[in-house]
């Protein structure tokens, strides 16, 4: 057994998750009015886009410390077709750091946080998406850049999409400056 990962130098890289949302339930729906959608920034919602609106887009930097020798063996993460590659989340190869991730080492993620707004109030939030940095390709984020995931935002009952969000419903892909 090695103890290389606990010795070794990690090297930092920046990348930006810019988070694609389509088919937004609206800014009624159900219980719910006012309804808007953004990213979590430590406990505070941030880029908030109303429900109403035809899309949400996101960007998230994300700082990603890397051991350059390597994961010793790891597995769980998935490659861009879906298929099993060396895990950069669940192994101290890589650990992933900034203002918007949260978690522990190991099983770190993203919210996208959901919440009433009503015109010149205060966000209320009312409901989360998690997503899972693990569930990044490695291979993406090996490339560095930007990394884009689409995902539909409306549940299968017409309301905010909440819950832990993983691949396929989360599709990955590389992203372009811009």
């Amino acid at each position: 057994m090695s103890n290389r990962g606990a010795t070794a130098t990690r090297v930092s890289r920046r990348i930006t998750l810019r988070i694609v949302g389509s088919d937004l339930p609206g800014a009624s729906c159900g219980e719910f009015r006012h309804v808007h959608v953004g990213t979590q920034r430590g406990r505070e919602p941030d880029q908030v886009v109303s429900a109403d609106e035809p899309q949400a887009v996101f960007e998230i930097p994300v700082e990603v410390l890397i051991d350059p020798q390597g994961p010793p063996e790891a597995e769980g993460v998935r490659d861009v077709e879906g298929a099993s590659a060396p895990a950069a989340e669940s192994d101290p190869a890589a650990d992933f750091r900034g203002p918007y991730v949260q978690g522990r080492p190991g099983a770190r993620f993203v919210y996208l946080t959901w919440g009433e707004q009503p015109p010149g109030g205060e966000f209320t939030m009312f409901r989360r998406i998690k997503l899972f940095l693990a569930d990044l390709p490695t291979v993406l984020i090996a490339a560095g850049g930007v990394l884009e995931g689409t995902l539909g935002l409306t549940d299968d009952c017409g309301l905010p999409l909440c819950a832990a969000v993983r691949p396929p419903r989360i599709a990955w892909s590389a992203g372009t400056d811009g």
